[in-house]
């Protein structure tokens, strides 16, 4: 057990890093050239301007007429993404481990508040779950790979509340959470987690084509 969590804890955390960094940036750049190359038209008319007006106003909740039509998804979702984001970058245990390692950190959220939002996080999964089960409209849309990104992005979570609190066994928990972190962030190019770059992107594409030509809201 303990050659297995010092493996995870170095070469495997270095390998989901590279697989991330690289996995994105060519997923980019292969977005990128076959816009350039099937539709350079789209970079004669994105606006700046246009771009940040509808990513702004998509950010916000219940700004979208869409949103306000289902409030309760609209909190759900909210929540979810921003607990999702906000604790592993500024949960404590990870900024010390950077400061271990590289001799740099920043602010940190108390234990508490991120216990919070580590159960919104996966009161959200559980809600996305049911919902998927239940709703008729959205169970026809849904396939085996949807349950595996939940499944992929709630992990890491569960696993680190086990871990912290160590409830049945901590090296278990904590070799499980850096396993399912390192497992995460390398499906995140590859996979519909990706959405994470696309959003802004397709919010410019949006926000430039109906502001800057059409001269209307895309909300």
């Amino acid at each position: 057990m303990h050659a297995l969590y010092a493996w995870v804890s170095g070469p495997l955390v270095w390998i989901a890093f590279l697989v991330f960094i690289g996995g994105t940036i060519y997923r980019l750049g292969r977005l990128l050239g076959l816009a350039h190359r099937k539709e350079r038209f789209l970079f004669t008319y994105i606006s700046l301007p246009h771009s940040l007006r509808s990513i702004a106003h998509w950010s916000l909740p219940f700004a979208t007429t869409n949103m306000r039509l289902h409030p309760v998804m609209t909190i759900v979702t909210f929540l979810f993404h921003i607990c999702l984001l906000v604790t592993p970058l500024f949960l404590s245990a990870h900024v010390i481990m950077w400061d271990e390692a590289w001799n740099f950190d920043w602010w940190t959220l108390p234990d508490g508040l991120a216990d919070v939002m580590t159960l919104v996080v996966i009161g959200g999964a559980i809600f996305f779950l049911v919902r998927r089960l239940k709703l008729p409209e959205v169970r026809y849309v849904t396939s085996a790979s949807d349950f595996v990104i939940l499944a992929i992005t709630v992990m890491p979570f569960l696993s680190g509340f086990m871990a912290y609190h160590q409830w049945f066994g901590y090296r278990f928990w904590i070799i499980l959470h850096i396993i399912s972190g390192a497992v995460m962030l390398m499906a995140i190019p590859f996979s519909r987690l990706f959405h994470m770059f696309m959003a802004p992107l397709t919010r410019a594409y949006m926000g430039s084509e109906f502001g800057k030509i059409r001269q209307a809201k895309d909300w």
